[in-house]
């Protein structure tokens, strides 16, 4: 019988399939394939015991349903089976997972960092179990993720009902980071100042000191980063820059002082996930998702290593290569020995950097085979890879301060005299040559002047940045960096303006409310430490059924309940019209809204926005005109809805591209019950029977369970929603009703 190897991504298979040969069968999982279910308290999927956590684990769709009756079946066929998912902590999860859907007594566990032959056959010959410490540590993120997402989604921010679906314990964290600089970009007030220089005729430019000797402070005054012009120190008045500028003019000009130093530049550490995503958004301009997602195809070819990980380790072999590809290509950019990189706070070491598989494989022999964005990352990985292995860059530096009456005016002045690693990988700005001068000798002043400026406010984070800045932080990990920001767009609470993610106000609505009621959760020193937690537990040192007991009893709870008297303690909100959705991502994005109670409030007095337009369309409540309302959501087909232009009416309409119509939400204009969508179960409030309800949702038709009576719907029933998932019927507050009779 043949052996069977499961991996997650099909696109691995046809390369596996050459390496391996015939007498294999090679299936994939398509990534997941079980889930927490959604049942049991707030739709957990598990439960807190004293001793112990009680999940329970579904198929996560239709498509991981017929994955696993497919995958049953290649398991009878086979003599033994592999499990090769990624070799990762998600990795190790997927494939206990798929130990446990498909009754595996002993799987084979095998680990490879790049689909090539000699690693995959030498993972093959040195089997493994599963990781007990590393899937412990899987399990709890996903308990985790789902106990802060849900639990906080449903208690703190659907009560806000300011229209924000989900929070999230990366999520959050993630956002705050945005919302606290777009408050300090808000708070900032600019300050005028001027930058005073002088031009020679010798030919250099120098700038304003107060003093010969080098300053801290006038170095952070300074630009130092590439493109940008230099500046003095900063004058804070336009008289001192002016007297400046006078002594300049009416003062003779000598040279009083000329450094100069060699200097070494040591070449960059390879790509982790982190640094390939900001190296790809500067100089590809990939944004995080779009990168991994290419990076993916490279590895899936075997043109790459792993691609999720923050180590900065490469193999003894690889570099053993690249040292003998520099030998013949380039012998005066070979160290002397082994270049070694200072591994990252925290990293797993036992992964190794993103690399490609093979230094001989050159960016141009296979721009043939890759398509153009491949093409350009692989020579990106390439570079980086080979310049790290490199000689380091020589640099002089020349520094000159020259003086006129009481002021100093310095010059700076850098030449690359050995490229170094920059042959592949340049960071180093473009040469600075100043003229030779010797101390003492008198200059001729050609021009004095001072420049106004301002001062600017800190600027907002571009994707690479906030990537950055979160692997500082420690917030998340290379797996779920890429996803988060994803989320914060998809979720309206960031937009991307100019290149730069600015929070939107219902982003720093939600953020400041979490900031009130959850304040310790979204801080990223929090987060940091939660993170801390789970690597103590793929450790080993750390039981993770104690630990998330633990934080829950200790923080969370308590949390909740604090959170929860302070949102009672304040003045009821009208709620949006609910949208009935949901999103099974393991980082809790939770899209679930309780309807509005507007039976039991009054109606609210809304103001028409300047920019709305009345229509021919009458109102179906009060039979006033309806309102053209612009709006940016990618949940509605048309990028407006209607609303009702009377004041405290406040009826919405939203375009159906089916029926080619505007509708109520909810068809709410069917008042009278259909007893034809009547089923044989109770409404779990009011005791009526749920009535069957079709809506669509991203041009699929959908059926949902709901209280058959409107006015319970619209009061104490609103919570009632039973959605359709995998053959059952679920809901957030009431757990799974099984229909066997019924058929869609």
């Amino acid at each position: 019988m043949p052996n069977l190897l499961l991996i997650e991504s099909p696109g691995k298979l046809k390369k596996l399939g050459q390496i391996l040969g015939p007498n294999w069968i090679i299936k994939a999982s398509m990534g997941h394939v079980r889930e927490l279910a959604n049942d049991g308290e707030d739709a957990l999927g598990f439960d807190l015991g004293a001793n112990a956590i009680e999940c329970r684990y579904q198929p996560r769709d239709a498509r991981s349903k017929k994955v696993l009756s497919d995958l049953r079946q290649a398991v009878k066929k086979a003599d033994s089976v592999y499990i090769a998912t990624d070799p990762d902590r998600e990795g190790e999860t997927i494939g206990w997972h798929l130990q446990q859907a498909l009754h595996l007594k002993n799987p084979r566990r095998v680990v490879y960092s790049e689909i090539t032959p000699q690693a995959v056959r030498a993972a093959i010959a040195q089997p493994r179990t599963l990781n007990s410490d590393l899937v412990a540590a899987g399990r709890a993120r996903d308990c985790l993720d789902k106990l802060v997402g849900y639990k906080g989604s449903r208690h703190v921010v659907w009560p806000l009902n300011n229209g924000a679906k989900s929070m999230g314990r990366v999520q959050s964290a993630t956002l705050h980071l945005l919302c606290k600089r777009e408050r300090d970009i808000q708070a900032f007030v600019p300050q005028d100042y001027w930058s005073v220089w002088v031009d020679y005729r010798e030919g250099f430019k120098a700038f304003y000191r107060s003093s010969p000797k080098p300053q801290r402070q006038a170095a952070k005054d300074i630009a130092q980063e590439q493109g940008t012009e230099k500046e003095s120190e900063r004058v804070t008045s336009q008289a001192r820059a002016d007297a400046l500028v006078a002594i300049a003019q009416s003062h003779p000009h000598r040279v009083i002082e000329i450094e100069g130093k060699q200097t070494k530049q040591s070449p960059p550490a390879p790509f982790v996930t982190s640094t390939l995503q900001q190296s790809a958004g500067s100089k590809l301009h990939f944004s995080p998702e779009q990168t991994m997602k290419v990076a993916q195809s490279l590895y899936e070819k075997g043109h790459i290593t792993y691609m999720r990980t923050d180590s900065v380790i490469l193999s003894a072999p690889f570099c053993e290569s690249v040292r003998q590809y520099l030998q013949q290509h380039d012998p005066t950019n070979l160290p002397r020995k082994t270049t070694q990189h200072r591994a990252i706070k925290g990293s797993q070491e036992a992964h190794e950097a993103i690399r490609p598989t093979d230094v001989n494989h050159l960016p141009q022999q296979l721009q043939r085979e890759l398509s153009a964005d491949e093409a350009r990352l692989y020579e990106l990985i390439w570079n980086r890879a080979v310049a790290s292995q490199c000689a380091p860059a020589q640099l002089r530096k020349t520094r000159i301060v020259t003086q006129s009456g009481e002021a100093y005016w310095e010059a700076r002045g850098q030449v690359l005299e050995f490229a170094g690693y920059t042959r592949y990988w340049n960071n180093i700005s473009s040469d600075s040559v100043l003229p030779a001068l010797t101390v003492g000798q008198s200059l001729e002043l050609q021009r004095a002047q001072a420049d106004q400026k301002q001062t600017q406010p800190p600027p907002r984070y571009s994707e690479p940045a906030l990537v950055k800045l979160m692997e500082q932080k420690g917030i998340g990990r290379p797996s779920t960096y890429a996803p988060t920001i994803k989320t914060l767009r998809q979720r309206e609470y960031v937009e991307l303006l100019q290149g730069k993610l600015k929070p939107t106000p219902l982003g720093l609505d939600l953020d400041g409310a979490l900031e009130t009621l959850l304040p310790d959760l979204i801080q990223p020193e929090f987060t940091a430490q939660m993170e801390a937690a789970l690597d103590a537990i793929a450790t080993g040192e750390q039981e993770w059924q104690a630990y998330l007991n633990g934080w829950y009893q200790s923080y969370f709870a308590p949390a909740l309940s604090q959170a929860q008297r302070q949102l009672r303690s304040q003045p009821p909100t009208p709620a949006p019209t609910p949208t009935p959705a949901r999103n099974p991502s393991p980082e809790t994005a939770v899209t679930l809204q309780p309807q509005p109670q507007t039976a039991s409030k009054p109606p609210k007095t809304v103001s028409k926005p300047s920019n709305a337009k009345l229509t021919k369309t009458k109102c179906p409540t009060c039979s006033e005109a309806m309102a053209k309302i612009p709006s940016r959501s990618a949940k509605l087909k048309a990028k407006h809805f209607l609303k009702c232009s009377a004041t405290g009416c406040g009826t919405v309409m939203f375009w159906n591209d089916k029926a080619k119509r505007y509708e109520l939400p909810y068809r709410q204009h069917q008042a009278t019950p259909d007893p034809e969508k009547f089923t044989d179960y109770p409404c779990p409030v009011c005791g009526a029977l749920l009535e069957r309800y079709t809506y669509t949702r991203d041009g699929q038709d959908k059926v949902m369970l709901r209280c058959s009576l409107l006015e319970n719907r619209r009061g104490k029933c609103k919570d009632v929603a039973f959605f359709q998932s995998r053959g059952e019927f679920w809901s957030p507050n009431f757990g799974t009703l099984k229909l066997p009779e019924y058929q869609t």
